[in-house]
């Protein structure tokens, strides 16, 4: 049986809202069926991982085993796919001249994890420090070529500072260009940041306007005094991602392994929001369980979005 969805993205800002535009139909012929979602109304589209008490990740949950509150409020599920569905995906790895001493330990983790992810994501790398950089040749956008991407992760050369808000809103910027409607960034980094142009507001902001789910792996030295843990933790959350901490560099490949394994086990939820006074407004997200025994379950997906009413009419 065949699931896909194809989406047609709602551009707001020079960003891709959190909010999309769809209506979903399914139809089914010669034993494949199809998830479809056409640009009519808005649609929410959630990246849900469920784990239970032990830390394992959670399978088999149907529609009817959720419910979706928006500002408090409960909404109607329309969409729902509980599949390992291919990504876009982009990994950023921190290059700055710190990282030098961890860097085969990075490089290596990163392979894993590339090698783990579903062979049909579409994947690119940025490589930053002082700046910003395309592992991937110019003219490949993404990739799902294992050896390529081992390359990519190669090309960057440790030195300079870490310019870490500049990277998540280039890797934010290129996933809207991509072809899957789940979208990822995995980030590892070594410290908080201390060369971007970009300021932290600007980059919370289009992480809550983003459909991605941020994944960060911190590799912080105890003296070290750009260290920033806590924006980590912020953009994990934000976005129903997760922040891991590991003591050494050498727990990176298990880490790597553990973030593979999460994206190809959420749960795609998806819902139409309601329209409120015109303006723009930061809407709150909580999704769980509702089965006889969910208090076992944790939930993780993202806490917030930005819905900017005014885009929408504009786009009618």
């Amino acid at each position: 049986m065949k699931r896909c969805f194809q989406t047609r993205w709602l551009i707001v800002a020079s960003t891709v809202s959190f909010v999309l535009p769809g209506l979903v139909g399914r139809r089914q012929a010669d034993d494949q069926s199809e998830y479809t979602i056409r640009s009519d109304v808005r649609l929410v589209l959630l990246d849900v991982s469920v784990k239970n008490h032990e830390g394992g990740f959670v399978s088999g949950l149907s529609q009817s085993d959720f419910a979706v509150f928006e500002n408090s409020r409960p909404q109607r599920i329309t969409v729902f796919a509980n599949e390992d569905l291919p990504v876009t995906m982009g990994i950023l790895v921190d290059e700055s001249l710190s990282m030098t001493p961890k860097r085969a330990a990075v490089l290596a983790a990163a392979q894993t994890f590339v090698e783990e992810s579903n062979p049909r994501d579409e994947v690119f790398v940025l490589n930053f420090n002082d700046n910003v950089r395309r592992g991937l040749p110019d003219q490949v956008l993404f990739s799902d070529n294992i050896q390529q991407l081992r390359s990519a992760l190669e090309r960057g050369t440790p030195g300079g500072k870490t310019a870490l808000n500049d990277a998540i809103v280039t890797g934010l910027k290129q996933l809207e260009l991509g072809r899957r409607d789940k979208r990822t960034l995995v980030m590892i980094s070594d410290g908080g940041d201390n060369a971007s142009r970009h300021k932290r507001g600007e980059m919370l902001d289009l992480v809550e306007r983003s459909v991605a789910t941020i994944y960060a792996i911190g590799l912080y030295d105890s003296e070290d005094p750009d260290r920033d843990p806590g924006i980590l933790r912020e953009i994990a959350k934000i976005s129903g991602g997760e922040a891991y901490f590991p003591d050494h560099p050498s727990d990176m490949v298990p880490v790597c392994r553990r973030i593979a394994k999460d994206i190809r086990t959420r749960y795609t939820i998806g819902y139409i929001p309601r329209e409120e006074d015109g303006k723009s407004s930061l809407r709150r997200i909580r999704v769980r369980v509702t089965k006889r025994d969910h208090a076992k379950f944790s939930v993780r997906t993202r806490s917030s979005y930005r819905y900017d009413e005014r885009s929408h009419q504009s786009n009618r």
